[in-house]
This record gives structure tokens, C-alpha cells and sequence, in this order.
């Protein structure tokens, strides 16, 4: 797709197809647009509240020289980038099911111009990607040519800004294409691989572990949990150091590329969606090559741990004790907590690397759903300075996550008789207690920890999010990377 900022009058478009934010609190016809046939449709539609503007609402509205798409933004003084992003991609989701050649958005006349604009172009490219990839049809296609369409000269909207969305919105929809992968296609080898090709082009510096060296490296916990599996694990390293002598910023992700639960098995139902069960492991390397694509001066490390948790011959049993890379020794009384066994590996590996700061991102655990909902994230950490940062960028990004408890008397509930921890807490608290075994592997590196099993997967399609793999927090993390830059690391 074909991106372009214009700065014109209204009156001087010329695409046939227009998408126009209109706000649930303001009358009359849209800034720019008065004494024209959309304008006063548009106004005659709100005076007969066939259009309220509510946030997400989608209206076509058809004129013989152009057709309009009109998208709720909500109340004026509540539009943030979440708002915008979510609007955009509900209004091209109403169009994208055909080739359109020309499309155009009118920007909206908001204070914070620059960081909409951004929201809205993200929102237009995720909004035009299906989860469709088997498709034997598209039923989804990227516009050929797009116009951000400003009609100021002095509008802080700048082509820079339009370009850093571009490459954000694309990074979401590559996390997504890898989430929405088949299982048949996506082995720990061949998703190393992918993932390998896309971090190159991006210019980033790739290292791929295959099984000998991890174990020659001592993950226990990495190749317990792939012994059941035909397919050999792998550990991705992705590098991006731009940044001198600042500090490293180490992401790490869960990547099981398919839970079956293990010898503790899940049922059929619970599996559907197992596929996505590497989205930690995808929204990092994807936040990567967005980081080297955009030439953020800052040094970055992404830490990949790759496999599938099978139920073969050589499955780990209950009972079994696996021994982590810093040696901590863990009881393994459930097969499918499997996600924080090769965690712990993958973040002592990376605590030893001396980074200043450490971010995880797993499908973890399904009590943190249980707790916050399929749309909202556990945050967890070790230091509040870094967890209240990446809660305020995420807000301001709209995605959704929620500080949770870190208490020490957790630990009580991941007390062994054989071992040093078992790899289950009981019955309560499963979010936080997961959480607090993940803390055991990081030393004193101040870490983070985003438990996003809730929001990185939708099980239906909505108007404002697809079905299938979300891409949640690529957008936060790359914006948490880009404010690390901007301050000195």
C-alpha cells in the first residue's frame, strides 16, 4: 500500500473512496466539509440520529462523485490513539473486502494531531490485513494508494510520523500472520527460520541455537519441555545495537509454537487456538524488526525460546525434575505450565547478558484471563519505575494492561519436597504465582513481565478486531523503545 501525507483542501481530493472521523458530542457538518452534499448528509443523518459518532460506529454513505466512509470517534476531549487506532480499523474493515485504488482520510481537528494521525494509519493498515492466510480468495486487500489528507499547512503532522506508523503497522500485522500460522507450517525450525529472513531484511543480527547447543547450554527447562516433540527446539537471538554505551533493553518471548498440554493433556476445545501460543515470542521479534527498520539509536536484544509441548515417548512426566540454565532445580507437576519453564531459561540466559532492563511477554497463563478478561494484560515486575513506565506508554498507545501483585509469601505456594520449586502454586493465584517463578531467573535485572494471554487472541470477529492472532503490545513496546531513545537510552 502506497502511503502519502497531503496537505490540500478538502474540496481538492480526489479519491473516490473518503474516510471522515466524525465526534458523538459536536452538530452541524464535519470541520471542512460545510455547503458540501457530504457535509449536509452527514449533518441531516446526526439531526435524525441515524449517525451518533459513538466510537466505532461505521456508516457508507454513497454520492455519484465519492463514497464516504463516516467512523464514530466518540466524545471529542476522550479521543486518544486507542480510540483512533480501534476507529480505523473498523472503517476499513468495511471496505478492504474488495481492491480499492484510491482511498483517503481526512484527519480530524483534534489538539493532539500528530500521535491520531499515527494511531489512524496503524489502525488503516491492520484494519486492511485479514486473518484469512489459507485463504483460497483474499477476502481482504491492502488499499493501492492512501491518503493522510491535512488541510493545514501548519498541522505537526509530518511525513516522518506517518512513515513511523507505517512500519509499527506492519510490524503488528507480521505478529499476527505468525500468530495465525498453521502449526503444520510453523515448527520451532521453520518459525526460526521466518522470523530469521524477516530480521535480516530489517538489518537486524540474528543467532539461531539449534538442540545441541541448547543443551550444551544447559536449558533444562527448554529441552524438558520439547523431549516430547519431533521437532527439535531452537533459540533465536535478535540484535539491534545502535545505541553506544547505553543500557541494553532485553525482550524475551514465549514461543510454543503448539500446547498440547503435554502428558497433561488439554482438552480439544482448549487446543484450537494452541497455534498462538509463540505470540510472545512473535510480538518480540516483530517490535525488533520494527526498532531496526525505524534506525532507533538504542541497543535492543530479543531472546526467542522456540518449541512445540507434545505428548511422544519421551514426554517429561510428572514428577520429573529439570534442572534451569542459573541451576535453580524445578519439580515439574504439570506438563502445561510448560510456557514458564523455557522462560526461565530464556531470562537467566539474558539477565546474565547484564542488560539494564528486562521485558517478557508470554501467553502464560489462563488464570490471569480469569482475572482481567480476554482484552487486558497482567503487569508484573521487580521495579516500579519500569512497570509504571510501560503501563503510562501503554495507555497513551490504548492497549491494555494491568499492574497485579508480586508479594513474596507467593513464593510459599512454589515450595518443593525434591527441588528448589515445583512449576505449579495451587489452586489460587495461578497469574501471579506463574509470575513469581518467573521471577526466580532474572537476578537483580530490573524485569517486567506481561502476561498477555487474554489479548493476544480474539475468538470472533468484531467489527473493531479481527479473529485470530491481535499483535497486542507490538505498538507499546516499539513506542516504550522509541522514549528510551529520545531519553539517552
Amino acid at each position: 500500500m502506497k502511503i502519502q501525507l497531503v496537505r490540500q483542501s478538502v474540496g481538492a481530493i480526489k479519491s473516490r473512496w473518503i474516510i471522515l472521523g466524525i465526534f458523538e458530542d459536536e452538530t452541524g457538518p464535519p470541520p471542512g466539509l460545510a455547503g458540501t452534499s457530504v457535509g449536509e448528509t452527514v449533518d441531516r443523518l446526526r439531526v435524525s440520529k441515524d449517525v451518533s459518532g459513538s466510537s466505532g460506529e461505521v456508516t457508507l454513505l454513497h454520492d455519484p462523485a465519492v463514497s464516504v466512509v463516516v467512523v464514530g470517534l466518540g466524545k471529542k476531549d476522550r479521543l486518544d490513539a486507542g480510540t483512533a487506532f480501534n476507529a480505523m480499523v473498523a472503517a476499513t474493515k468495511r471496505i478492504a473486502g474488495k481492491p480499492r485504488e484510491d482511498v483517503a482520510l481526512l484527519l480530524p481537528d483534534v489538539s493532539d494531531r500528530a500521535a491520531i494521525a499515527e494511531a489512524m494509519v496503524e489502525g488503516v493498515i491492520v484494519g486492511t490485513r485479514g486473518p484469512g492466510l489459507r485463504l483460497a480468495e483474499p477476502n481482504r486487500y491492502p488499499f493501492a494508494s492512501f491518503s493522510i489528507v491535512t488541510t493545514s499547512d501548519g498541522d505537526p503532522v509530518e511525513a516522518d510520523s506517518i512513515r513511523r506508523a507505517e512500519v509499527i503497522g506492519e510490524a503488528v500485522n507480521l505478529a499476527r500472520d505468525l500468530a495465525n500460522t498453521p502449526p503444520a507450517e510453523k515448527s520451532p525450525s521453520r518459525l526460526a527460520d521466518r522470523i530469521r529472513a524477516a530480521a535480516e531484511e530489517a538489518g537486524l543480527s540474528v543467532e539461531i541455537w539449534d538442540a545441541d547447543r541448547i543443551r550444551a547450554e544447559r536449558f533444562g527447562g527448554l529441552m524438558g519441555v520439547a523431549a516430547g516433540s519431533d521437532e527439535p527446539p531452537r533459540f533465536v537471538i535478535l540484535r539491534h545495537e545502535r545505541g553506544g554505551d547505553a543500557p541494553t533493553l532485553a525482550l524475551v518471548g514465549k514461543g510454543v509454537t503448539f500446547d498440547s498440554g503435554g502428558l497433561s493433556l488439554k482438552p480439544s476445545a482448549s487446543m484450537e487456538d494452541m497455534k498462538s501460543d509463540m505470540t510472545g515470542a512473535a510480538v518480540v521479534a516483530s517490535t525488533m524488526q520494527a526498532v531496526a527498520r525505524l534506525g532507533l539509536p538504542v541497543n535492543v536484544v530479543g531472546y526467542l525460546a522456540l518449541t512445540e509441548n507434545m505428548t511422544g515417548g519421551r514426554a517429561m512426566k510428572l514428577g520429573d525434575v529439570l534442572t534451569m540454565r542459573n541451576g535453580k532445580t524445578v519439580e515439574v507437576l504439570n506438563t502445561d505450565a510448560e510456557g514458564r519453564l523455557i522462560l526461565a531459561d530464556a531470562l537467566s540466559y539474558a539477565a546474565e547478558q547484564s542488560p539494564g532492563r528486562m521485558i517478557d511477554l508470554a501467553t502464560l497463563t489462563g488464570a490471569c484471563m480469569v482475572a482481567l478478561g480476554p482484552q487486558i494484560a497482567g503487569l508484573f515486575g521487580n521495579n516500579d519505575a519500569l512497570c509504571e513506565e510501560l503501563q503510562e506508554v501503554a495507555r497513551r498507545t490504548g492497549e491494555r494492561a494491568w499492574r497485579m501483585p508480586l508479594d513474596d509469601d507467593f513464593k510459599e505456594m512454589l515450595k518443593s519436597q525434591v527441588a528448589d520449586l515445583k512449576n505449579i502454586g495451587g489452586k489460587w493465584g495461578g497469574a501471579i504465582t506463574a509470575a513469581k517463578f518467573l521471577e526466580q531467573f532474572v537476578g537483580s535485572t530490573p524485569w517486567a513481565h506481561l502476561d498477555i494471554a487474554g489479548p493476544s487472541w480474539s475468538d470472533s470477529d468484531q467489527p473493531r478486531r479481527d479473529a485470530g492472532g491481535t499483535g497486542c503490545f507490538v505498538r507499546t513496546l516499539v513506542r516504550f523503545i522509541a522514549r528510551s531513545a529520545q531519553a539517552g537510552g
